[in-house]
């Protein structure tokens, strides 16, 4: 018998699925917690007014809020499935915006193990959730790339440090054989449709005719304290204690606290939508991450971002926005884009 700690082992559960039982009902309350933690003060995330002007029938949820539920869906895909690691460093974040989420709307959350791949004798595993309506159409997808970190590569007392202060519903890294117990359950057969809500709509953005190839956005600067860090963790779910306890981070050979890198993800995207006017007129948001956003107790941290149009398309009236993330003047998004459709 062995841990599941190589690719060739974790391939074989490519394709595992599951969707979970209870539902996830999008709360109005929920909505501005998310946006204010995130930094985000479009007026469509907490005015109801200001949401419906865009045209849309309740709140607007920010583009990355759909990491809420799927914190909370994947919980069982990694203390199960994907186990044999100490830990996990996400690396690469896809969003499909196919139509705006927005309060009121009641989604289901399928997980499915997408694919593993050995690059460099590091495993990258991505995990894909799939949102669906009331209706049962696809809304939102999201694809998300972590690489796995075996318990060699880290200190081995971290455990015992990290189960004095983890929330005790959590479980520590699965360290469990890759035995027979296991059930391989894969996605039922059938048809799903994808709703073409996002694209139907006008979009409240920028006009296709304001804007050109080469056009750069205002910079914004994110400043960030170990206190939003903690309010984070909070309010997505994600309680990794790297991204509020400094001795649990130097454990994990970090320099310090870092900021979790969805967070600065969401501030991306909020940068973006600031910028376009209509944080629903996003349809596809990509991010590659190549360096962490250290915030120290006594500085906090900062994340400078900028932007240009990289490409536009006069057949669909809409853009690719090329994003650039600097933390301590280090680019901390290796690749990271937007699409936007504009009015």
């Amino acid at each position: 018998m062995s841990t599941l700690s190589d690719a060739s082992e974790l391939t074989e559960r490519v394709g595992h699925y599951y969707r979970l039982d209870e539902p996830y009902e999008v709360a109005r309350e929920k909505v501005r917690e998310y946006a204010r933690a995130v930094q985000d003060a479009h007026p469509a995330h907490r005015d109801e007014t200001a949401s419906a002007a865009l045209g849309y029938s309740g709140l607007l949820s920010t583009l990355t809020f759909t990491a809420i539920p799927a914190m909370k869906a994947n919980r069982e895909l990694f203390e199960s499935v994907i186990v044999g690691y100490e830990t996990y460093v996400q690396t690469e974040q896809v969003f499909e915006q196919h139509r705006p989420i927005v309060a009121g709307d009641v989604l289901s959350t399928d997980v499915e193990l997408s694919s593993v791949r050995r690059i460099a004798g590091r495993d990258l595993i991505t995990v894909t959730n799939t949102f669906t309506d009331a209706a049962g159409e696809v809304v939102h997808t999201m694809h998300t790339t972590v690489v796995g970190v075996s318990a060699d590569e880290v200190d081995p007392s971290i455990n015992a440090a990290v189960s004095g202060i983890m929330m005790h519903d959590l479980k520590l890294p699965a360290q469990e054989v890759y035995g027979a117990d296991y059930v391989k359950t894969i996605r039922p057969d059938g048809e799903r449709t994808v709703s073409t809500g996002g694209a139907e709509r006008t979009p409240g953005s920028l006009r296709f005719e304001d804007v050109a190839v080469g056009d750069v956005l205002p910079i914004r600067h994110a400043r960030l304290s170990r206190g939003d860090l903690v309010n984070y963790a909070g309010v997505s779910g994600d309680n990794n204690p790297i991204h509020w306890d400094e001795r649990i981070a130097r454990l994990a050979g970090l320099p310090d606290v870092i900021a979790h890198g969805m967070l600065t993800m969401a501030l991306g995207a909020g940068f973006v939508s600031a910028w376009s006017g209509d944080p629903g007129a996003a349809t596809r948001y990509s991010v590659r991450l190549s360096q962490m956003a250290p915030v120290s107790a006594e500085a906090g941290g900062d994340i400078e971002f900028s932007g240009r149009i990289k490409s536009l398309d006069p057949a669909t009236r809409s853009g690719v926005v090329l994003i650039v993330a600097k933390s301590g003047g280090r680019k901390i998004f290796g690749l990271a884009t937007m699409d936007v459709r504009f009015s």
